[in-house]
């Protein structure tokens, strides 16, 4: 997809012309954030910053996009505005692949009002999709250990999310992907086996194994589920593994598609080496999610690869994250928004995030956010409990937000996504299993710093009277 500034709402440029004509020149930070954990999670691993910055560095309208605002009444001096518009900001941000938890800023742009604000759905779109998928992906690699993971979604993705899931995919801890052009964009392993139709295609079963592992000898994988997994096909796909060997080759695996996955992998297992094939993988497919292989696991299933679809790449059952972009200074001075829930209720200021580190060198539990120019954060506090604090004084604080784009341009170097996949596995390892089950984990706190605490009350104070 060619994405150009017109990829965003129209409320983003009927406010954009509104500052054009009475405040052109305010500057502005906003804070990237979410409110909940998805899918009930004790997490989310942060995900689609490269391709943000990759986007916002040619980011620009074209002579089309030009025309068709002309068409819906946009003034002529601010289509000219629009025609050299590039985005010239600053953006500061967690490393992608990093772990993060909700109310906390994850990313903030100080820019000009009006290039701060067209970007803004390009931003959430991004960022909110990829990052529900890679969290996903890290549930279902927590539930899978040491299994093989394959992304095989594309077929059910939401159209093109398809491609950006695939990439997210990897960033969670997946090993691969069926997607070719991701994989082939992205640099990610791609990897496929063969359809039903395939085998339905020939006469017969073993005739259909034959053609395709003469012509596909290497890392040759046979669906066997067809007519009748241990009757039909498993005996026809050991018949061919047998072939192969009389040629110098190896049958990579065969695939279950359907029926118990756990008996069915035990007794193929059992069959298979029995055989002499001990060393043919079990791949294993259908509706597969975190909990159902958790299952598998438990189970004593055999199964050494796990193919995931369409629970991974809808972020299923959650959808969306719900990421939000909220103004927090306009000019040098704090702004905030007010809520009747006070969990809406933003952060004003320029912020840095400290993540606070023990002495074993894991994440203590514990992110504080302060105002930018505060030197440390000695204590936080809840932010909407005042009883509640934390003395962190004697802890490490590891600053989160690092700049990574100045004057619309990058300034931190390019990764690749096997090297954030890399990242996030390193962060995932220093977090704490309480905070990665599934069932009520346990909750990260977020503090505020009292300086930061004390501006914000007072702006409430100030609103409300």
């Amino acid at each position: 997809m060619n994405i150009t500034a017109a990829y965003t709402d129209l409320y983003q440029l009927t406010m954009a012309q509104v500052y054009f004509s009475t405040k052109h020149d305010g500057r502005v930070v906003f804070d990237y954030y979410y409110r909940n954990n998805p899918f009930d999670g004790g997490y989310s691993i942060f995900a689609g910053l490269e391709d943000l910055l990759d986007i916002l560095e040619n980011l620009k309208f074209s002579s089309s996009d030009l025309l068709f605002l002309e068409q819906h009444g946009f003034e002529r001096a601010f289509l000219d505005y629009l025609r050299d518009f590039r985005f010239q900001g600053n953006i500061r941000s967690s490393k992608e692949g990093d772990v993060v938890f909700p109310t906390r800023p994850i990313l903030q742009v100080e820019a000009n009002i009006i290039e701060a604000q067209i970007i803004e759905t390009l931003l959430l779109n991004i960022l909110n999709f990829q990052t529900l998928i890679a969290t996903k992906a890290s549930r279902i690699r927590h539930s899978a250990k040491d299994g093989v993971l394959l992304d095989m979604g594309l077929r059910r993705a939401h159209a093109t999310g398809g491609y950006y899931a695939s990439r997210a995919a990897i960033i969670g801890g997946f090993d691969g992907t069926s997607n070719v052009k991701a994989a082939e964009a992205y640099n990610i392993p791609a990897s496929g086996t063969m359809a039903h139709s395939f085998i339905q295609s020939y006469g017969d079963e073993l005739e259909a194994f034959r053609d395709f592992a003469k012509v596909r000898p290497k890392n040759c994988v046979l669906l066997i589920d067809t007519y009748n997994t241990l009757k039909i096909g498993l005996p026809n796909a050991i018949t061919v593994a047998k072939e192969m060997e009389s040629r110098g080759e190896q049958l990579m695996g065969v695939r279950l598609d359907s029926g118990d996955l756990a008996y069915l992998s035990k007794r193929t297992r059992t069959i298979l080496d029995e055989a002499g094939l001990g060393y043919v993988k079990i791949v294993a497919s259908n509706q597969l999610d975190e909990y159902v292989i958790k299952s598998l696991k438990e189970q004593g299933a055999k199964i050494d690869i796990f193919g995931v679809g369409t629970n991974l790449v809808t972020g299923k059952p959650d959808a969306s994250l719900g990421g939000v972009y909220k103004l927090s200074e306009y000019k040098g001075e704090p702004r905030i928004k007010l809520s009747e829930n006070i969990i809406k209720v933003s952060l004003p200021y320029k912020k840095q995030v400290y993540r606070m580190i023990d002495q074993n060198g894991l994440f203590y539990g514990a992110d504080a956010v302060g105002i930018y120019s505060e030197d440390k954060v000695n204590e936080m506090v809840h932010p909407f409990d005042s009883t509640k604090n934390l003395d962190i004084s004697a802890l490490k604080h590891e600053p989160l937000l690092e700049s990574v784009m100045e004057n619309g341009k990058r300034v931190v170097p390019f990764r690749t996504v096997s090297e954030i996949a890399e990242y996030s596995k390193s962060r995932m390892a220093k977090l704490p299993e309480e905070y990665k089950r599934f069932q009520n984990p346990h909750i990260y706190k977020i503090g505020l710093s009292n300086k930061l605490k004390q501006e914000r009350d007072t702006l409430v104070r100030q609103h409300k009277t």
